[in-house]
């Protein structure tokens, strides 16, 4: 399970950090802003493109679905070609996707989704995978970065969205984003090239037998990180119709979702740091049930007090994720097995997390209120803090080596009979 450490590995050998840093910074700002963009113009597209409520409804879930349907493609692709070159190929998809959506056409509309999403889904999954192998001493501190880069770039692009469709309507404010994942691909282009032509390339992924299906702390990781996310979308998605049903005005409600966001920012930098230098990530899962317990009952039982649960569910969702994300590399002994427990993990966890708003919508439904759902995410605490408390044990994560097939004995000398 060992890996060869080249002197390519070190970004100070042949490639100097502040390039590789860049290439990480740049990876990251582009993989929200391509999906958190769509919403605030959504309205401007059903008009342009006549799209139905059930059309609307799939736009918007597609980039979800993508994140786990493609997340298991990744570490494939990385062992084929190696890291460097999946990414760009990644941040090549997201700008033909970004592109592709500005056209005149509701099926290039769609298509192009598909492609963002399944280039971020990649992204996403080799993240942790190119902070293992590049800094392996600064994994809490920029997983930290990353994840405050990606909350960032999430909430800026929702932010001017809106304002961007006023200037120069709604083609500028989602084909903008085309412009840093562009730089992002020249970036990674000359590292993927500089990965291909190195002896050991610095990045790819060794072809590790064995496989993550078989480790419990694996399947522990991924349950964490699917409750999390579900956690989180769920409260995105509905947040505003359960504050305007408590009695706040649609702006109000809708500001709420900004305020969660904008609490989560800082922590997606400081959970990360703290829970790297602990051994024992298991007090960090405690606390992050804790804050969710009680936003989720100060909802339930107090909702005219609901500025209040919404800071306090943006402590515990923006703890949550980028503690899971923080696991996937503490828990991986080299950067090919967080590249596949990445994989694993995310594609659970976003199926998971796609199917969340759904159900809470229909529970919604059938009882006519909003106190059935929200004690089922209650409910939905407790898995999420088991699974969390398993998956933050100390150790690492050990893929199971099939089983040698024993040798074909030679076939008995057939008795002669004489």
């Amino acid at each position: 399970m060992s890996e060869t450490r080249s002197p390519a590995a070190a970004p100070s050998s042949q490639v100097t950090a502040v390039w590789w840093l860049a290439g990480l910074v740049l990876l990251t700002v582009n993989l929200r802003a391509a999906i958190t963009g769509i919403a605030p113009v959504l309205s401007d597209l059903r008009d342009v493109f006549g799209l139905s409520d059930a059309g609307a409804g799939v736009l918007t879930t597609l980039p979800v679905l993508c994140l786990g349907v493609f997340a298991g493609l990744a570490p494939v692709v990385a062992r084929r070609f190696g890291t460097e070159a999946a990414i760009a190929g990644s941040l090549v998809l997201i700008t033909a996707g970004i592109v592709l959506r500005v056209a005149q056409s509701p099926v290039s509309l769609f298509v192009g989704t598909v492609l963002a999403g399944a280039g971020i889904a990649m992204g996403n999954v080799l993240m942790p995978a190119v902070i293992k192998r590049a800094f392996p001493a600064r994994v809490g501190s920029l997983t930290g970065l990353a994840m405050m880069l990606m909350a960032a770039s999430g909430a800026v692009a929702a932010g001017l969205a809106v304002p961007l469709a006023e200037a120069g309507g709604w083609r500028l404010a989602l084909a903008v984003w085309a412009v840093p994942s562009l730089a992002a691909v020249l970036v990674w282009g000359p590292l993927a090239v500089r990965g291909r032509r190195a002896p050991t390339a610095p990045m790819a992924a060794p072809r590790e037998e064995g496989s993550l299906l078989r480790s419990p702390t694996a399947w522990y990781v991924a349950a964490f990180m699917g409750l999390a996310s579900l956690m989180f979308y769920v409260l995105m998605s509905w947040l505003p119709e359960i504050m305007r049903d408590a009695g706040f005005t649609p702006a109000a409600a809708g500001m709420m979702v900004s305020v969660m966001l904008i609490v989560g920012i800082p922590l997606g930098f400081l959970v990360p740091v703290a829970a790297a230098r602990l051994r024992d990530q298991r007090p960090v899962v405690v606390a992050v049930a804790a804050t969710m317990v009680a936003g989720l009952a100060g909802l339930l039982l107090v909702p005219s007090a609901g500025w209040i649960w919404v800071a306090v569910l943006g402590l515990g969702t923006g703890s949550a994720f980028p503690l899971a994300y923080t696991l996937l590399s503490l828990r991986s002994p080299s950067p090919s097995v967080a590249a596949a427990l990445s994989g694993m993990a995310q594609t659970g966890g976003y199926l998971l997390a796609a199917a969340g708003p759904f159900a809470v919508g229909v529970l919604h439904d059938v009882t006519g209120g909003w106190d059935v759902p929200i004690v089922l995410l209650l409910a939905l605490v407790v898995p999420e803090v088991l699974f969390g408390l398993l998956a933050a044990r100390p150790g690492v994560v050990r893929p199971a080596r099939p089983q040698a097939r024993p040798k074909a004995r030679p076939a008995a000398e057939p008795v002669r009979i004489r």
